[in-house]
């Protein structure tokens, strides 16, 4: 799941990008809504973490314009303020969920991944091809029953791929939707995490590469 965080309260925005990263999340950041404004607009996020009052261009405006540009992108707004107006008028601009501060993290994060699994097309929570089972919900994988030790960055190109039933997903795909905007397009990051997921997975083969395409999940035989 790709996030972005627009928060000028600098500690507070840290905080939340670590631990939304520590639940397997690529996120991004930006202290001020004019920068968060462009890269909203330019990335295609599941979901956005919007402060309401922002330096530069207001979170109201960031959120009417993302509405008004049709993107799949949900908006989780925070505001200092906790009062039934205001709640009302920030679902009205257009936000689908919104949390007064100070808030519980764990809320947070729960409120985060069910706007998540609005912004895609819905997927199971548990996805399977042959006898590997992924549990997005708690973030394990098994194979014919035994645990797989993935690091964050395979179980989420797996994620990825089971999520594509077989289509072919390229590697610039996979880059955006599981690492953040601090990865090097140029990057051989992907390929080689891949080698290390598929010696992890074992035989039979469960991914296969499509030449100058990307990847692809296949049914061993």
């Amino acid at each position: 799941m790709r996030v972005l965080v627009v928060e000028d309260e600098q500690n507070l925005a840290d905080a939340i990008v670590r631990g939304l990263r520590r639940q397997g999340m690529a996120v991004d950041v930006s202290y001020d809504g004019t920068q968060g404004h462009e890269m909203a607009m330019v990335t295609r996020y599941d979901v956005v973490v919007l402060d309401r009052d922002l330096p530069g261009v207001h979170g109201d405006d960031i959120c009417a314009d993302l509405v008004a540009s049709g993107a799949l992108t949900r908006v989780l707004m925070l505001t200092a303020s906790g009062s039934v107006a205001d709640r009302v008028e920030g679902l009205q601009i257009g936000a689908d969920d919104y949390l007064p501060k100070p808030f519980a993290f764990d809320e947070l994060v729960a409120r985060v991944q069910a706007l998540g699994r609005r912004a895609t097309p819905a997927a199971p929570p548990v996805l399977t091809i042959g006898d590997l089972v992924l549990d997005q919900a708690k973030r394990v994988a098994t194979r014919g029953g035994q645990p797989l030790d993935l690091t964050r960055k395979e179980f989420g190109l797996l994620e990825e791929l089971l999520k594509a039933r077989g289509a072919v997903v390229s590697s610039e795909e996979l880059l955006e939707r599981v690492w953040d905007a601090n990865a090097d397009p140029f990057t051989t990051t992907v390929r080689v995490t891949m080698m290390t997921l598929r010696k992890k997975l074992g035989d039979p083969a469960l991914i296969e590469t499509v030449v100058g395409a990307g990847y692809r999940t296949r049914t061993p035989q």
